[in-house]
């Protein structure tokens, strides 16, 4: 039987969440997200980011597909505890940005980390015998020491994911790239001096950008619905989630371990002190 009322979504604003580290598992939760926003033809959306940033590529496609999307609907971003580096970037896929005062943002900039565990390998005796296709093969190698042209490459790979950084931002704020190079020196800074800067249009909380987002497709703020779209947990998951301060802790530190292991030697839009 084909139930007869099927839900109005053209009168609902979507909602989005993006929390934690950016990574490959984030970008396919959210793409798959805003393609139900576009199908189901929601009129505007409201896109949570809490998060200290991640993986470049997973954030260019996040930001490229917010940017296709907003052809069609209103996107209104709403910091929250923290939206940093790639967080930031993301950000520039809708066409405004709330935060509230005390928003830890910013963090623009590039991050590349390596192991060196030379000192501690020749302690315990251990070496590795490397054959190689050309010179540069096994660069950031955790047996040994960068050398110099080495580092010339990664500075080189480095300064060109930044840039791209910096002309998104400039391009999706309406700043010229001088200003933007001018507070991208991976700082960070409040939602309030993030509204001085330009980097976002207004403080206030996540019930804030609702209303806005509300008003700016003609709905009653006061009456319009916030629909989540997110990934439904496992049926374990929601049966044990009487202990979720727990879990989610244990859940947190695990999944910063994989993400590390996961992006060692990866450029990284991301803050993390």
């Amino acid at each position: 039987m084909v139930w007869p009322f099927k839900p109005s979504f053209r009168k609902q604003i979507a909602r989005i969440e993006i929390t934690g580290a950016i990574a490959s598992a984030t970008r396919k939760r959210v793409l798959d997200a805003l393609k139900t926003v576009e199908e189901k033809r929601f009129p505007a959306l409201l896109l949570r980011i809490d998060s200290p940033g991640g993986t470049v590529g997973d954030s260019q496609e996040i930001y490229s597909a917010l940017k296709r999307l907003r052809d069609k609907v209103k996107i209104v971003a709403s910091f929250g505890n923290i939206s940093a580096s790639g967080g930031v970037y993301i950000g520039m896929g809708a066409h405004h940005i709330m935060a509230n005062p005390g928003t830890i943002t910013g963090s623009i900039g590039v991050i590349l980390r390596g192991n060196n565990l030379e000192r501690l390998l020749k302690k315990v005796g251990v070496s590795f015998k490397v054959v190689k296709s050309g010179p540069y093969k096994d660069i950031l190698a955790f047996d040994r020491e960068l050398t110099q042209p080495e580092e010339n490459i990664l500075q080189e790979l480095i300064d060109t994911s930044y840039i791209q950084f910096v002309q998104t931002v400039a391009e999706g704020r309406n700043l010229s790239v001088e200003t933007v190079k001018s507070f991208a020196d991976g700082r960070i800074f409040t939602g309030q001096q993030a509204l001085e800067l330009g980097v976002v249009d207004r403080l206030g909380t996540e019930e804030d950008a609702r209303r806005w987002a509300a008003e700016l497709v003609g709905l009653d703020p006061e009456k319009t619905l916030c629909y989540t779209l997110e990934e439904r947990k496992p049926l374990l998951t929601r049966l044990i989630s009487g202990n979720s301060q727990i879990s989610s802790c244990i859940s947190s530190g695990i999944d910063w371990v994989e993400f590390d292991l996961s992006t060692n030697g990866l450029p990284l839009w991301l803050y993390r002190p």
